[in-house]
């Protein structure tokens, strides 16, 4: 292979970690970009982690593949501007119809990256908005609801936040729809 440009280099280096990794029996994981460019060279075993755009855990998983959902638009927790409700609503198997391809869908992850964050407000960063995104994933689908949020998953949220709290985990008011803005009022926990 000719080496002479980026994208042969990249693919290259994609190709060599694939077969280190099958070589020790693991998995590997991709992220989109690789089974963007070439979905027809990756291994049956990939996973392929979806982080950049909507519509790349259909495609996947319809080609056989494993994928885990991480959409940045939603779950990428340094994105400031992103409130509880949209982590909530996101939905991992959106666009997937058939059982089989579903069942591929093997999780889903929120991410916090540190352009925005330091040790001292990244906790608040992280919770209680990570906290939307576990319960969208250990939940059934049909039990989750899709309806009025504030009737049915504030209270959870707003307790879970305060229980984090009190163990010392410093979570941000669960109703910021910036991640990071001060609470409606002293003892808001109390108040609830």
């Amino acid at each position: 292979m000719n080496l002479t440009d980026y994208s042969c280099s990249w693919h290259n280096a994609q190709m060599t970690a694939q077969q280190i990794a099958l070589s020790k029996k693991w998995s590997p994981v991709n992220w989109e970009e690789t089974f963007n460019a070439f979905p027809s060279k990756l291994h049956p075993q990939t996973v392929v982690h979806n982080w950049l755009t909507d519509g790349v855990c259909p495609k996947a998983v319809e080609k056989g593949f494993r994928c885990i959902f991480s959409n940045q638009g939603v779950w990428y927790l340094d994105h400031l501007d992103v409130p509880w409700e949209d982590v909530y609503n996101a939905e991992p198997l959106e666009g997937i119809r058939i059982d089989s391809e579903q069942k591929l869908v093997i999780g889903g992850e929120v991410c916090m990256w540190g352009e925005t964050a330091d040790t001292s407000d990244v906790q608040q960063t992280i919770w209680p908005r990570a906290a939307a995104a576990a319960e969208r994933l250990w939940s059934q689908r049909d039990s989750t609801p899709t309806g009025n949020l504030t009737l049915s998953v504030l209270p959870r949220l707003q307790y879970f936040r305060c229980v984090l709290n009190s163990r010392g985990i410093p979570a941000a008011p669960v109703r910021n729809y910036y991640a990071r803005t001060a609470p409606f009022g002293p003892g808001s926990c109390y108040m609830q």
